[in-house]
């Protein structure tokens, strides 16, 4: 009994290092949206690739989220040096998490903190860096994230909500603005933002300017 148990725990830990090749090809959903489905929820999701979401998003969004993506393998460990440094618990610590890593994370864990999803995480995220190029990464970043507070997943159902028209088509303002809202989609309001929402993305419409090594890793597909 304890073998077929270990090798089911082996099978399911192997999984997602399994599958993920088949994201170069394949357009994934997210834990979220498998469960928010299967409960009968609503879920808005329209995939649309990287060419045809707005590149001021796509800047807005890693220079929100992951400042560094371009240059580390999938988890910065700066970062999460001082991460770490500043919290006394997981329930405190804040940042740390790199865009690939909420992709492993979105694709196969679960919400929430806790440091056995860590363990998980960070060798699924370098495992996602190794196997699939930055630009990938980064849209299937842009297509799972939730944008909305009743299940609106992805880039093109948040920039209809917020701003009535296709991801494409954002402005760097607005690009800004959805970036703005990415820790919190259900509170933070990208269509009647507050101030505080609007000195943030106004700050990372300052930073995008600032950011030609980003703006060089989306034109490369690897």
């Amino acid at each position: 009994m304890l073998r077929i148990v270990a090798i089911v725990l082996l099978v399911v830990l192997l999984l997602p290092y399994l599958i993920t090749p088949l994201y170069a090809v394949v357009d994934p959903v997210s834990t979220s949206m498998l469960w928010r489905r299967l409960t009968g929820a609503r879920v808005e999701r329209q995939y649309v690739p990287i060419a045809r979401i707005s590149p001021s998003l796509s800047l807005a969004v890693i220079v929100a989220e992951d400042g560094r993506f371009c240059s580390h393998h999938g988890v910065d460990l700066a970062e999460l040096r001082e991460a770490f440094a500043e919290a006394d618990d997981m329930d405190e610590m804040r940042g740390g998490s790199t865009i690939t890593q909420q992709v492993a994370k979105n694709l196969f864990l679960w919400q929430g903190r806790s440091y056995v999803r860590k363990a998980l995480e960070f060798p699924l995220a370098l495992w996602i860096d190794l196997i699939l190029p930055k630009r990938r990464v980064l849209e299937i970043y842009l297509n799972i994230a939730e944008w909305g507070p009743n299940g609106e997943f992805g880039a093109e159902a948040g920039a209809r909500r917020a701003f009535g028209k296709s991801a494409q088509d954002l402005t760097r303002y607005e690009g800004a603005l959805m970036a703005a809202t990415l820790p919190n989609p259900t509170i933070r309001n990208a269509r009647r933002p507050g101030p505080g929402l609007q000195r943030l993305a106004g700050l990372y419409v300052a930073r995008t300017t600032k950011s030609p090594a980003a703006a060089g890793c989306l034109r490369r597909s690897h």
